[in-house]
């Protein structure tokens, strides 16, 4: 098979192209025939050499990658056979092995793919799509809600719009320039604004003519300084990364002290990692935010957004997602 590698950890270009011998399914395991897999921004950071979140970075060479679509091409012993020759779609966890034409994981994490997904939106809604629904059980989302949405072109972002208009509230989305910010008031924002304006906050107060109830983060920066002003009595501020800085970095969103939240009348949350399986329940927290993202895009609630690659362009799409070149899920297909 073809596959992305990593022989080194560095810039972008050290993600080469590479035929490399097929992976074998183990016990309880399948083999998946990869029409789509996912890229994240963690992706970037590990190639970089920056362990991030994980326990310890990836023993090289390495095959990039944790979120994959396609058809169940083989079983290895002990699997239910009723999985050949399905489709599906699957997060591997810690385990690599996305960025390639096959690739192998427990049949435990397999979610038969909706007929209406092709395997592209699956991907993305297997890992950003569970991230979102994990971000949304943090607030109520009404007709009421004023949401303010930074990178509202992004992945998440794109999602979390969506889910704030279908549920008839009103959407402030800030996005890079001209293109993202049309990309997010096609999707549906109320008022798209640049966040490299120097105006935008004053454009978005004087659009509302009331203070808003909710601010979606993974920016952090300056954009998160600006937007907290724009949150009135009673507003929550939910952070779920600080983009602006990067992964890795000890800088992280604009956290304010006690008596600054209490003066404001506002909440502040950091929502990922355990806050967010404890708020998702059940017996598998992560399945159970993978369940109801597949579905919530089955029933067209929600239709990410995604930018596509080849497979054997993945250093294109590492530059691209980290110069902020692209728009919504990055998605690699051989």
């Amino acid at each position: 098979m073809h596959a992305i590698r990593l022989h080194a950890f560095g810039p972008a270009e050290n993600l080469t192209y590479e035929k490399v011998e097929d992976p074998e399914p183990g016990p309880g395991q399948v083999r998946i025939a990869v029409e789509a897999a996912g890229v994240h921004l963690l992706d970037t950071a590990i190639r970089s050499g920056v362990q991030g979140p994980l326990p310890a970075l990836p023993e090289l060479p390495t095959i990039p990658g944790r979120e994959v679509a396609g058809t169940v091409e083989a079983l290895g012993p002990d699997t239910d056979p009723a999985w050949l020759g399905k489709k599906a779609v699957a997060h591997l966890g810690m385990v690599p092995g996305g960025y390639a034409e096959l690739a192998v994981t427990d049949a435990d994490r397999l979610h038969e793919l909706p007929a209406a997904l092709d395997p592209a939106h699956a991907v993305a809604m297997i890992g950003t799509g569970r991230t979102t629904l994990g971000i949304l059980n943090f607030t109520t989302v009404t007709p009421d809600t004023v949401a303010l949405v930074p990178a509202a072109a992004g992945g998440i972002g794109t999602l979390l719009v969506q889910y704030v208009k279908h549920a008839g509230g009103t959407v402030i989305g800030l996005a890079g320039g001209p293109a993202k910010t049309a990309a997010a008031e096609a999707n549906g924002a109320d008022l798209a604004l640049d966040y490299n304006d120097p105006d935008w906050p004053d454009r978005a107060r004087a659009f509302l003519g009331v203070a808003a109830t909710v601010l979606f983060d993974g920016v952090g920066g300056p954009t998160t300084v600006r937007a907290l002003d724009l949150l009135g009595p009673g507003g929550q501020h939910l952070i779920f990364g600080w983009s602006a800085q990067g992964i890795g970095t000890d800088e992280g969103p604009h956290l304010l002290d006690e008596a600054e939240l209490a003066r404001r009348g506002l909440t502040q949350e950091q929502v990922l990692g355990p806050p967010m399986m404890r708020k998702a329940g059940g017996e598998n927290p992560m399945r159970t935010l993978e369940l109801a993202a597949l579905d919530h895009a089955a029933r067209g609630v929600l239709t990410p957004a995604v930018h596509r690659f080849p497979l054997a362009d993945a250093a294109a799409a590492h530059r691209a997602l980290e110069t902020r070149g692209t728009t919504g899920k990055v998605v690699l297909e051989p």
